[in-house]
């Protein structure tokens, strides 16, 4: 087992791969646990994916706020 943090794209491409070739592991053995471990650190990553603060209720702020995070 060879389990490391996912930090970037190329890491969370890994993980995924991994866990498609673990898919079928017998439950208890230690393959299912990889898988399990995998699949918590992928919920993890993806979760922090998309953690942008919302802006204030104001339209106008919004859509401000959305450009400039954008460079716009």
């Amino acid at each position: 087992m060879n389990i490391r943090p996912i930090h970037n794209k190329t890491d969370y491409n890994a993980a995924l791969a991994r866990v498609d070739a673990l898919w079928d592991a017998a439950p208890g053995s230690l393959e299912s646990e990889e898988l399990e471990i995998l699949a918590v650190l992928i919920d993890n990553y993806e979760g922090n994916l998309d953690q942008t603060p919302m802006p204030e209720s104001d339209p106008i702020k919004a859509i401000t706020y959305f450009m400039e995070q954008r460079g716009l």
